[in-house]
């Protein structure tokens, strides 16, 4: 490695490494080397300053670092050495009734996986340390990069690890999986019907809703309805693909159904519905109730209209007539987005409130 002493490793957005290394060395003035060996999205900071110091000022004054790690022990990269540096590294410094959890990072062709990093490291930390192991949210994290023939190995605070559903948060996905849409068809010339039944199954998946009801108001062109359908499909076909790949859980696929829209209305009537229009109550002041709606029944009905709004003599029915945003007309596509958003917002205050 083109370094004399490593004092830490920033990850970097894939092609900004020269931009943040030139950054770096101005700002911070220590020596950089953006993609080590070809690896992307790396650079080393390399110099005789305090460690410390530097990784400080970089965290605080370069915001094209994505992640700056403190490299405590800088080893060659077999396995038997990555072992014996994470050894040095936590004594001392992780107690007994703490957690902690091992994360290895491996580039370059060896001889063993990451797993094998994490279960051997993982073993001799236990045994030093007495802590337990906890791989979701560790009080401390052994962290391992492993650069071809050298591996980099630090203790980081489990609390800096950027997490998307971490304890705290509230769970949101149990009441929005008891929204069923009923949404009116964009009819219109083929492209524009297509494109919109693409967004709305995008929409309407992104969320894993109950179910997405396609409901026509009369007569309706076939032709068109055919395009907005074959849309909505696709939509809901591609975001589905997305999320299996990127979620670490079972992926709702969005079930859809096609109804007149009355007929609709008349078999659901004993539910709750929600119609989303401007002629309703702003959401603040329907919050209480749209949550007792969401938190006691299995299925909440809402009603998203299109080109031609809910028809009025809906709204009869409708347990709330509901404006998400006074003074602005939404458009068609994003119109299911707000509606399930304000619903979100309305959940995590309430049950952050209940927690307080």
């Amino acid at each position: 490695m083109p370094c004399e002493r490593v004092l830490a490793i920033v990850k970097t957005v894939l092609g900004m490494e020269e931009v943040a290394a030139s950054v770096i060395e101005e700002t911070v003035g220590v020596r950089c080397v953006a993609k080590p060996n070809g690896y992307p999205g790396i650079v080393l900071v390399c110099g005789d300053g305090e460690r410390s110091e530097v990784v400080d000022r970089i965290r605080s004054e370069v915001p094209e670092a994505e992640r700056v790690i403190p490299v405590e022990e800088w080893v060659p990269s077999d396995i038997d050495s990555i072992v014996e540096a994470a050894k040095r590294v936590v004594d001392g410094r992780i107690g007994a009734d703490e957690s902690f959890a091992v994360r290895t990072v491996r580039r370059g062709r060896r001889g063993y996986t990451s797993v094998d990093v994490n279960i051997r490291a993982g073993a001799v930390v236990k045994e030093v340390t007495g802590a337990s192991v906890n791989l979701r949210y560790p009080d401390k994290i052994v962290q391992v990069e492993i650069l071809g023939d050298h591996a980099a190995v630090s203790l980081l605070d489990g609390r800096m690890e950027w997490r998307k559903l971490r304890p705290g948060k509230p769970a949101v996905l149990d009441f929005i999986r008891k929204v069923a849409v009923a949404h009116i068809p964009y009819l219109g010339p083929p492209n524009a019907s297509r494109e919109m039944g693409v967004r709305v199954g995008r929409e309407a998946q992104t969320f894993e809703v109950k179910e997405l009801v396609v409901t026509p108001v009369g007569l309706t062109d076939a032709d068109s309805l055919r395009h907005f359908l074959n849309g909505v499909f696709e939509g809901i076909r591609s975001r589905f693909e997305i999320q299996k790949r990127a979620y670490g859980r079972d992926v709702h696929k969005v079930q859809v159904h096609l109804q007149d829209i009355y007929g609709f209305v008349r078999e659901r009537r004993r539910e709750p519905i929600i119609v989303f229009e401007p002629e309703g109550e702003p959401v603040p002041k329907v919050a209480d109730e749209i949550y007792k709606l969401l938190q006691a029944r299995r299925r909440v009905n809402v009603m998203v209209g299109s080109r031609v709004g809910i028809p009025l003599g809906i709204y009869r029915f409708a347990d709330l007539v509901v404006d998400l945003c006074p003074g602005v007309t939404i458009a068609t596509d994003y119109a299911l987005t707000a509606g399930v958003i304000a619903f979100a917002n309305i959940i995590e205050a309430k049950l952050i409130g209940e927690e307080g």
